[in-house]
């Protein structure tokens, strides 16, 4: 899965962005962290990109689709990535295009989280007078006059992308101001209906579980068999055991029936036997 979050500063993509890796086991690319591992790693491009910073430079966009295309080769940008920060321009979103179609992979989704941004400066300036009564340090940049100049940047850079992606039929845009979870489910409703992930995806993959979980998962598959094989040895003996009792029942049964079968052949036997003897008595006195 390969997707953009968009949005203005405090619209949630940092949080989303997050969210979305653990769920579905992808990387989030930050073009801001990428520039400074290749420039730590010593690679082409990142010398290359030192070597502009040193002199007070901006990286040109093409050193930076560089160190992107380096670093989506790297084996756990496999299952797919988010990509924080770039594009930030038109030109740079052509570019990534380009890059894209060189290595034969597809930009699944373009989310785009819209919010209201009187809302956002409003959050920050109750955020920042709540600081300031329990007498806390408010930081340079979390200020309404720092977001206003953030989010006119958008509005001049940013925001054209929303038509970029909406003509190439990429663009899905979901309500910011919602509670977090719900933008997040409205997030992987879009995923879906896109294609962008399967419909039985879970929550936390095997492939986004921790060491410990994946551990104990294990585990308990492993034990089923053997789980299954105890039952099934318990219920054979169980089998057993009745099987057993049926055969004593029925042979004290069968005994039973032939005792009382002797019985009642031997008395049929006295009988008759008492029977003959009384009428061979009469008959000899009826002689005399």
């Amino acid at each position: 899965m390969r997707i953009i979050l968009l949005g203005p500063p405090g619209s949630g993509k940092g949080t989303q962005a997050q969210l979305l890796v653990q769920r579905y086991g992808i990387v989030q690319l930050s073009t801001g962290e990428m520039l400074r591992a290749a420039v730590a790693a010593g690679t082409p491009v990142g010398l290359k990109a030192k070597e502009i910073m040193a002199s007070g430079g901006l990286v040109p966009d093409e050193v930076v689709v560089g160190i992107i295309s380096d670093r989506i080769d790297q084996p756990d940008a496999k299952n797919g990535f988010i990509l924080d920060g770039f594009p930030r321009t038109v030109p740079q979103a052509e570019a990534l295009d380009e890059l894209l179609k060189r290595k034969h992979l597809k930009l699944d989704a373009v989310i785009e989280l819209r919010v209201n941004e009187s809302a956002l400066l409003s959050r920050v300036e109750a955020r920042v007078a709540q600081m300031k009564e329990r007498g806390e340090e408010v930081r340079v940049d979390d200020t309404p006059e720092v977001l206003t100049k953030r989010l006119a940047s958008y509005r001049s850079q940013t925001e054209p992308l929303i038509h970029y992606y909406s003509e190439r039929r990429k663009l899905s845009t979901i309500d910011g101001m919602m509670a977090i979870d719900e933008v997040t489910r409205a997030i992987h409703r879009q995923l879906l209906a896109l294609g962008a992930v399967e419909p039985k995806s879970h929550a936390r993959s095997a492939a986004t579980a921790t060491p410990a979980k994946r551990t104990k998962a294990a585990k308990k598959t492993a034990e089923k068999p053997v789980k299954a094989a105890k039952k099934a040895a318990k219920s054979a003996k169980t089998a057993k055991k009745a099987g057993k009792k049926a055969v004593k029942g029925t042979r004290k049964a069968a005994k039973k029936t032939v005792k009382k079968a002797a019985k009642k052949s031997a008395r049929k036997t006295v009988k008759k036997g008492a029977k003959k003897a009384a009428k061979k008595v009469t008959k000899k006195r009826a002689k005399r």
